[in-house]
């Protein structure tokens, strides 16, 4: 069935976030004296959402007693600094303009905290994507992998779930495309490598931007 919608993950998928989720992390870590990490350290801590993050990076993890703090203080921190080294990855808005003269439908969803996904959209891809959303746990929508937010954004646009494509760069994307019933497309310029993503059951691999394009 031909595809009305493509619905994209964000950090490594759109954008390269590494290097200002990175300098956020080790902000936390340095205003409370825990050790920092390697910026390899954080690409794998992400992907499930800040307070995963933070889990990952602080010592005792969710037994930390400042642990909400390390979140708050990431999320003030991140809002003010996310524009620093954030890019889109090259050939992103090529595509995204492409899709959308192909007349389809675009959508992001996001584990990041839903206003940093909002100000991000807006600031890099404008009119480029037609609905984002991110982390909106608080109103009862749960996070990838849970379908919640695709399923939401498929009856916003009144189509079917075989009327779309997932597309993302980790196990979480590939597993939340199966949750929500969509064919998934797993990049490989983003966080997690080839390798990994094969092991967690990825099944199309697109290595170029382009390459989406000709395939839809």
């Amino acid at each position: 069935m031909k595809k009305k919608a493509v619905i994209f993950d964000l950090d490594g998928t759109l954008l390269n976030t590494l290097g200002d989720l990175a300098n956020s992390t080790n902000f936390v870590l340095e205003r409370y004296n825990y050790p920092k990490r390697t910026t390899d350290e954080v690409r794998q801590f992400v992907g499930n959402g800040v307070a995963k993050l933070i889990e990952r990076a602080i010592p005792d993890g969710r037994n930390n007693p400042n642990f909400n703090k390390c979140i708050d203080t990431f999320k003030t921190h991140y809002s003010q600094n996310m524009f620093s080294n954030t890019t889109p990855y090259d050939g992103v808005i090529e595509l995204l303009t492409n899709i959308k003269n192909y007349r389809l439908k675009t959508a992001v969803v996001s584990n990041k905290f839903d206003k940093a996904v909002q100000e991000l959209c807006k600031r890099y891809f404008g009119n480029l994507i037609d609905f984002c959303a991110g982390e909106n746990e608080e109103n009862g929508i749960r996070k990838k992998p849970y379908p919640d937010t695709v399923l939401k954004i498929l009856n916003e646009l009144n189509i079917s779930a075989n009327e779309a494509i997932y597309i993302g760069d980790s196990e979480v994307d590939i597993q939340t495309a199966k949750n929500a019933g969509l064919d998934c497309i797993s990049v490989l310029w983003g966080f997690k490598d080839k390798e990994f993503l094969l092991k967690n059951g990825a099944e199309i691999l697109i290595s170029k931007p382009d390459e989406i394009f000709k395939y839809l």
